[in-house]
C-alpha cells in the first residue's frame, strides 16, 4: 500500500515524510530509516566479501577478506552513482542463477545430510507461542525499512502497472525467494554449524569449481540487494541532511557502512544482538509506516499537490507534534513486548496518529488539503 504514493507522484521517501512529520520532523524519521539501512549495507557487503575471499582461496590461495570487503565497497559506490537502473539487467540474471544454485544446495542437503536435518528440525522441540511470533516479527523487521521507503522503489517502475500487479511484484520475491533462502540457510547452519552462507556452501558442495561459481553469484547477489535496499535510500537521507550532491552522498554512505563494523555483526556470538537490533528499530519503523498510510489514504484521500511538498518550508512547518507523539506512543507500545515490536508499533502508532490529527490541536498546522 505504501508504494502507491511514490508510484503516482514520483516523490521519494524523504519528501513523503514531510506531509506527516514536517520539514524538520522528517529529519528524525529519515534517520530512523537510514541508520538500519547503512548497517545492513555493511553486513551484506561483508557476506559478499566472504564469498569473494572464498573464490580467491580456491583459485589463487589468497586469504584477504578485509581487502575483498574494501573492493566490494568501492565497486558498489561506483555502481550506485547511476542509481537503481545501473544493475537492472544484472539483477534479473543473478536472481535466477542464485535460485538454481540454492536448489542444488537444497538437493545436496536432503540427499547427503538428511539425518542431521531431521534431528535438528523434525525432532526438535519448539513452541507456537511468543518465541515463534518473535521470529516472525524479526522477519518482518528485516523488511520493515523496505516497506517504509517503498516510494523510492515504486517511483522507478514503468507507468500503467495496476495496484494488484505491483503487489505481486513485491510479494513473490519476499515470500518465495526470501522464504527459500531462509529455509536453506537454516538447513546449512544446522548441518555445518556456520551461519555465514558464503562459508557454509563450499563445505557442503565440496567441489571447487561449483563453489567458485556459486560464490561468484553470492557476490553479485550481495551487490544487487544493497543497490535496491541499502544504498540508495540512505543516500537520499544523506542528501537531505548534508545538502551535498548525490555522488558525494553515495561515498559518505559507503564509508559509514564500513564504520558499522560488519565483521563483528556476522559472528555467531552477535546473532542475538543483531536480532534485537532488528526488533528495536522495528519499534519505530512500524509506527512511521502506519502514520504515512493514515496520512495518504485517510486524511488526504490520496490527493497530493506535488508543488506544495517541494515548496518553501512554511508549507510544511517545523515539526508535526501529532506525528512525533504518535510515533513515540507506537514505539513505547512496541517495547512492552519487543518480540512483537513491528506489529504493536504499527497499530498503536496508526490509531494514535488518526485521533491526534482529528481531535487535537497538535497537528493543526498540517490540516491542509495538499
Amino acid at each position: 500500500m505504501n508504494d502507491s504514493f511514490g508510484y503516482k507522484t514520483g516523490i521519494p521517501y524523504v519528501m513523503q515524510l514531510r506531509m506527516s512529520f514536517g520539514a524538520k520532523g522528517s529529519i528524525i524519521s529519515s534517520l530512523l530509516r537510514g541508520i538500519p539501512a547503512i548497517v545492513w549495507y555493511g553486513f551484506q557487503s561483508w557476506i559478499g566479501a566472504t564469498a569473494l575471499n572464498e573464490i580467491l582461496k580456491i583459485v589463487a590461495g589468497i586469504d584477504q577478506q578485509f581487502m575483498c570487503f574494501i573492493v566490494m565497497q568501492a565497486v558498489q559506490i561506483v555502481l550506485s552513482f547511476f542509481g537503481f537502473k545501473a544493475i537492472k539487467w544484472v539483477e534479473s540474471i543473478i536472481s535466477v542463477v542464485i535460485m538454481l544454485a540454492l536448489l542444488y544446495v537444497f538437493y545436496i542437503l536432503l540427499s547427503q545430510h538428511s539425518a542431521e536435518i531431521v534431528s535438528t528440525w523434525v525432532d526438535a522441540e519448539g513452541t507456537w507461542g511468543i518465541e515463534f511470533f518473535g521470529f516472525i516479527m524479526a522477519f518482518m523487521g528485516n523488511y520493515a525499512a523496505i516497506f517504509l521507503s517503498a516510494a523510492d522503489y515504486s517511483r522507478e517502475l514503468e507507468p500503467g502497472i495496476s495496484h494488484g500487479k505491483r503487489g505481486l511484484l513485491y510479494f513473490c520475491p519476499i515470500a518465495l525467494a526470501y522464504g527459500t533462502v531462509l529455509c536453506i540457510g537454516a538447513m546449512l547452519a544446522s548441518v555445518t554449524g556456520i551461519s555465514n552462507p558464503a562459508k557454509a556452501i563450499p563445505m557442503v558442495v565440496n567441489n571447487p569449481s561449483i563453489s567458485v561459481f556459486i560464490s561468484a553469484f553470492i557476490v553479485m547477489g550481495a551487490v544487487a540487494v544493497n543497490m535496491v535496499a541499502n544504498i540508495v535510500p540512505p543516500t537520499y537521507v544523506t542528501v537531505l541532511l548534508t545538502k551535498v550532491r548525490y555522488r558525494m552522498a553515495v561515498i559518505i554512505t559507503g564509508v559509514l557502512a564500513v564504520c558499522s563494523c560488519p565483521w563483528i555483526l556476522v559472528q555467531d556470538s552477535s546473532a542475538m544482538g543483531l536480532t534485537y537490533f532488528i526488533l528495536i528499530y522495528s519499534a519505530f519503523l512500524g509506527p512511521i509506516v502506519a502514520i504515512l498510510l493514515i496520512e495518504y489514504y485517510i486524511l488526504r484521500k490520496q490527493e497530493i499537490d506535488i508543488a506544495t511538498i517541494y515548496s518553501s518550508k512554511e508549507s510544511m512547518p517545523g515539526y508535526n507534534k501529532a506525528a512525533i507523539l504518535a510515533m513515540c506512543l507506537g514505539a513505547v507500545a512496541a517495547f512492552l513486548e519487543v518480540k512483537l515490536a513491528w506489529c504493536l508499533g504499527f497499530f498503536v502508532g496508526g490509531i494514535a496518529y488518526y485521533f491526534l490529527m482529528k481531535y487535537t490541536s497538535l497537528g493543526a498546522g498540517f490540516r491542509t488539503d495538499i
